[in-house]
C-alpha cells in the first residue's frame, strides 16, 4: 500500500492541525500493508523533527499554491502506483481530486472542524466530494455539520478524534523559571492556550476575560495566563485594560512546542469555553498533565471531555456557568489524571485509524 498525503502542514508545523496530521501520518504507516507514505506539505514553519520510518517527505511545494501543484503533479506523474490520497484539508480537494484521476486510487479526505462546518465552494466542490470515498472527521459535531450540506452519505464519513501521548504529557512540578517569570508565586492561576487571531474569536479568550471580575470576587489571587500570540492580541490587551484587570490577566506571548507542558503545569485549571473548535487538542494535553478542563458545551470541545466525563462543560454564553466550573475546579486537585483518558491513547487512535484505512481502501475491516 502506497498512500500520498496532501496536507497543509505537519512536521515543522505548529497547532492542532500540524498534530492531528503528524499523528495520522505516523498511524498511516503503522498499518501492516503499508509500503511508503508520500506527504506533501503546503507549509514549513519550523524543524521537521524526526519522521517515522516509511515517509517521503516533500517540502518542494513550500511556498505558493503554484509551486505546491507543480510539486504534486511531479510525484505522481513521476510514480503514479498510489492506493490512496489523502486530502489533509478541504482547501486542498482540487488538487487531491486530480491527484486521483491520474493515479486511479481511492481519495480520503480529513475535516478538522470549522473548515466543513458550512457550505464550501459551491457546486465546483459539491461535485467532488461526491468523488470522495471515505471522509473523516475528528468529531461527531463536525460530522453532523458537514453532513447537513454535503452530498456524501453518511456511511462514507467516520470518526477520528486527536491522541495524545500520555508518555510525554503528564503531571509534574511547577517551573520555578516560569513562577518567577509571570509572577504566579501563591495565585490561583486559569490558563488558556491558543493562537489570537481576529480570525479566530472564537476560542474563549474574551470569555475568560469577561468572568475574571466575577472569579475575583471568590478567589481573590486567581490570574489568568493567556498562553499565545496573535494580531487579536492588542484588542484583548485594550479590553483588559479597560476592566481593569492588568494585574490579573497575563499575556505571555507565544509558546514554542517544547514549552507547553512546563506552562500547562502552571495552571490549577485550564479554560477553553470556545464557540469553534472542531476537537481541542490542547485540552487533552491539559488532562494528560493533570489540570483540571473547563471546555465548551458548543463546538467539539465536549467530545474531548467525553461529554463531561473527564472534565467540565459550559454553556460559553453564560458567564455564570463560566465562573461557577472556575471556581468548582479552583478548589479541586491538580496532579490527576482523569481515568477514561486513554480511550484518545495513541494505541487507540492507530488502531480506529487502520479499521478507517481498510474500509476505505477495501471496504471492510480485515
Amino acid at each position: 500500500m502506497r498512500v500520498l498525503v496532501l496536507t497543509t502542514d505537519a512536521f515543522g508545523g505548529y497547532g492542532g492541525i500540524a498534530k492531528y496530521n503528524r499523528d495520522l501520518i505516523t498511524a498511516i504507516c503503522s498499518h501492516p500493508n503499508c509500503v511508503e507514505v508520500v506527504a506533501l506539505p503546503r507549509l514549513v514553519s519550523g524543524e521537521l523533527g524526526e519522521l517515522p520510518e516509511g515517509v517521503t517527505y516533500i517540502t518542494g511545494g513550500v511556498g505558493g499554491k503554484a509551486k505546491y501543484v507543480f510539486s504534486v503533479l511531479s510525484v505522481v506523474l513521476k510514480a503514479p502506483d498510489f492506493d490512496l490520497v489523502v486530502c489533509g484539508h478541504i482547501n486542498l480537494l482540487p488538487i487531491a481530486y486530480l491527484a486521483k484521476k491520474i493515479t486511479n486510487a481511492r481519495l480520503m479526505m480529513i475535516m478538522h472542524g470549522i473548515d466543513v462546518w458550512e457550505a464550501v465552494g459551491g457546486r465546483i466542490y459539491h461535485y467532488l466530494l461526491r468523488h470522495v470515498d471515505m471522509s473523516v472527521s475528528v468529531s461527531e459535531l463536525t460530522k453532523r455539520r458537514f453532513a447537513r450540506w454535503a452530498p456524501v452519505p453518511e456511511k462514507r464519513i467516520s470518526i477520528l478524534p486527536n491522541t495524545i501521548d500520555v508518555d510525554t504529557f503528564k503531571p509534574g512540578e511547577r517551573s520555578a523559571n516560569l513562577v518567577k517569570r509571570y509572577g504566579v508565586e501563591n495565585k490561583s492561576v486559569l490558563m488558556t492556550l491558543g493562537r489570537i487571531s481576529a480570525d479566530e474569536r472564537y476560542k474563549g479568550f474574551d470569555e475568560v476575560i469577561d468572568v475574571m471580575h466575577l472569579v475575583l470576587q471568590e478567589i481573590p489571587d486567581a490570574v489568568y495566563l493567556v498562553c499565545g500570540d496573535g494580531d487579536d492580541r492588542p484588542r484583548l490587551e485594550e479590553k483588559v485594560r479597560n476592566q481593569g484587570l492588568q494585574q490579573s490577566v497575563i499575556f505571555t506571548g507565544y509558546i514554542l512546542e517544547e514549552k507547553k507542558i512546563e506552562h500547562y503545569r502552571l495552571a490549577d485549571v485550564y479554560v477553553m469555553p470556545s464557540h469553534g473548535e472542531g476537537f481541542g487538542i490542547v485540552l487533552l494535553e491539559a488532562m494528560a498533565c493533570g489540570i483540571p478542563v473547563v471546555a465548551s458545551a458548543a463546538d467539539g470541545g465536549r467530545e474531548a471531555v467525553r461529554g463531561g466525563e473527564l472534565g467540565s462543560i459550559v454553556n460559553p454564553d453564560s458567564p455564570y456557568e463560566i465562573k461557577s466550573a472556575i471556581i468548582q475546579a479552583l478548589h479541586g486537585r491538580t496532579g490527576f489524571v482523569p481515568e477514561g483518558l486513554d480511550y484518545f491513547s495513541n494505541n487507540n487512535f492507530k488502531r480506529r485509524c487502520r479499521a478507517i484505512l481498510n474500509r476505505a481502501l477495501y471496504g471492510e475491516d480485515p
